[in-house]
C-alpha cells in the first residue's frame, strides 16, 4: 500500500508538471470570456463640464488583436487556430498611435443635455495596467449622462465591459445594452424649469387647505374604524386573560 500511494503521487506530480508546460508553451488567445475589460467613469472635482472615462482592457492579448485589426501588428500575430502571439512592445506601439486613439474615440461616446461631448485622449504611458484616460468636454455643467462603450465588440459581439462610477454606480455594457445613464452631479434648474416649480408651489399653496379639508374628509372616517377595531381588540384581549386567571 505505501508503495502504492507513493506511485499515485508521483503519477499526480508528473501530470501537473506536463500541464504548466504545455500552458507556458502555448500562445495566449483573446477572447471575450477571460477576464472583463473594465471603464471607470467620473466627474472632474474643478470642470463640472468635464466626464473621465478610463478603459483598461482583460490582458495584453487583446491590445495586440486590436493592433492587429487596426493594421499597427502584422497580421501573424493572431494563429490559424485563433491564438495570439503577443509581445510586451505591442501595448507601445498603440500608445503611440493615432489610429488607436480614433478607436477610442469613436467606441466610447458622452451624451450630456442631450448634445455629444467632444472626447479628448490622454497618451498613456502603460495602457496594459494602467488603462487609458479620455476626458469629453461637454457644453455645459453635466448632471447627468448618457454613455455609450462598445470597447471590443466589432472584434467579437459577446466582449462585454464592467463600468463603475461615483456613488457605486455599476452597468455592465455588452450585447443590447451598450447605452447607460450616469449620475454624475447637480445641475442648476433652467429658467423654464424655475417657473414651472414656482408656479406648482404658487399652485400648492393656494389649494393648500382646500385639499386638506378633502384628505380630512376621506380619511377620517378609515381612522375612526381603525380605532374602533384597535379597541375592540384590546377588550377582548383583556377579557381572555382575565378568564385565563385562576378564581
Amino acid at each position: 500500500m505505501p508503495s502504492t500511494a507513493r506511485w499515485s503521487r508521483r503519477v499526480v506530480i508528473s501530470v501537473a508538471f506536463a500541464f504548466t508546460l504545455l500552458a507556458s508553451a502555448v500562445p495566449a488567445a483573446a477572447h471575450p470570456y477571460g477576464y472583463p475589460q473594465t471603464v471607470t467613469v467620473a466627474a472632474d472635482a474643478t470642470r463640472p463640464e468635464v466626464v473621465h472615462l478610463t478603459w483598461k482592457p482583460g490582458g495584453v492579448d487583446e491590445l495586440t488583436l486590436l493592433g492587429v485589426r487596426l493594421g499597427l501588428l502584422p497580421q501573424d500575430r493572431v494563429l490559424l487556430d485563433g491564438a495570439i502571439s503577443f509581445q510586451a512592445s505591442d501595448a507601445t506601439v498603440l500608445a503611440s498611435s493615432a489610429p488607436f486613439a480614433n478607436y477610442l474615440l469613436k467606441q466610447m461616446s458622452v451624451i450630456s443635455d442631450g448634445h455629444a461631448c467632444t472626447g479628448t485622449v490622454d497618451p498613456p504611458r502603460d495602457p496594459a495596467n494602467s488603462g487609458v484616460d479620455v476626458d469629453y468636454t461637454c457644453p455645459g455643467l453635466v448632471g447627468k449622462a448618457a454613455i455609450e462603450v462598445r470597447m471590443l465588440s466589432d472584434l467579437d459581439p459577446a466582449y462585454q465591459t464592467v463600468a463603475t462610477g461615483p456613488q457605486g454606480q455599476r452597468q455592465v455594457y455588452g450585447p443590447g445594452r451598450y447605452v447607460h445613464d450616469w449620475v454624475l452631479g447637480d445641475v442648476p434648474a433652467t429658467s423654464a424649469t424655475s417657473a414651472a416649480s414656482a408656479a406648482s408651489a404658487a399652485s400648492a399653496a393656494d389649494h393648500g387647505p382646500a385639499t386638506a379639508w378633502k384628505v380630512a374628509r376621506s380619511v377620517g372616517p378609515l381612522l375612526l374604524v381603525a380605532a374602533a377595531v384597535a379597541l375592540l381588540r384590546r377588550q377582548v384581549t383583556r377579557r381572555r386573560v382575565a378568564h385565563a386567571r385562576p378564581s
